[in-house]
């Protein structure tokens, strides 16, 4: 038995999200999992370094699968990207080690929020970024990033009702670039709890357009609850773009 690391890229604009749900053969996993069984005739189960939200894309999503193969990686990884959808990309494959797993082994992601603040539309992005043609303070902005950087319970921004796990992130930078007509939000952190980028994005949006001040992160985090933050930005601005080893 083999253990395998594979790299995806993929459009998450018409998938249900990452993980296989029972309802729906329409999510990311399901469709990489059918399409490796049925090239490795044995069923494979894949795991990936975390689960993205319905809508959400990916530069570089980290997966590993254990099978029996006889075909080499070079030929499997060039029949997947023959048999995957066109939406779905696998950059690389590789034989790791034999403890390696892609979710418990990762040491740390960053996310990308893609925010489009032209009025111009964007027709041919369209599906990765979030349209919002205002202008925000973005020093502002920057300031309540400080307060949320480090290790702190994040619950106020998850929508998880109950969870198993600690509510304890620690995000180790959040970093605002600006484009000519795009704000680009890049966090790096540990892990993220279930929707805490796209909520971390929508505080911060409200903190840019004045509507609440830097200063109350600290009572937002403190507090834990989750009207107290701001607003649940859309999921097409979202990219998972990096997970480190």
């Amino acid at each position: 038995m083999k253990n395998y690391k594979l790299t995806l890229s993929y459009d998450g604009t018409k998938y249900n999200g990452w993980q296989r749900l029972a309802s729906t053969d329409n999510t990311i996993q399901q469709k990489v999992e059918t399409v490796l069984s049925r090239l490795l005739d044995q069923p494979v189960e894949v795991s990936a370094s975390g689960r993205t939200d319905a809508g959400v894309h990916a530069r570089a999503q980290v997966c590993s699968f254990r099978a029996e193969a006889e075909l080499g990686c070079e030929e499997l990884l060039a029949a997947l990207r023959q048999y995957l959808p066109k939406d779905i990309g696998a950059l690389s494959l590789e034989e790791a080690s034999p403890r390696f797993h892609a979710r418990l082994n990762c040491r740390a992601k960053t996310y990308l929020y893609r925010v489009w603040t032209s009025e111009q539309p964007n027709v041919f992005e369209r599906n990765y970024v979030y349209p919002l043609p205002v202008i925000l303070d973005i020093s502002a902005m920057r300031k309540a990033a400080g307060y949320l950087q480090g290790e702190h319970d994040f619950s106020a921004f998850t929508n998880a009702k109950k969870m198993k796990k600690s509510p304890v992130r620690r995000i180790d930078e959040i970093l605002l670039d600006e484009k000519e007509e795009e704000l680009q939000i890049y966090y790096t952190g540990n892990g993220f709890l279930y929707n805490m980028a796209r909520i971390l994005t929508g505080t911060l949006l409200e903190i840019g357009e004045g509507v609440r001040s830097p200063e109350e992160i600290p009572g937002i985090l403190s507090a834990g609850k989750r009207e107290n933050a701001g607003f649940l930005a859309p999921a097409g601005g979202l990219i998972l773009w990096e997970v480190r080893y």
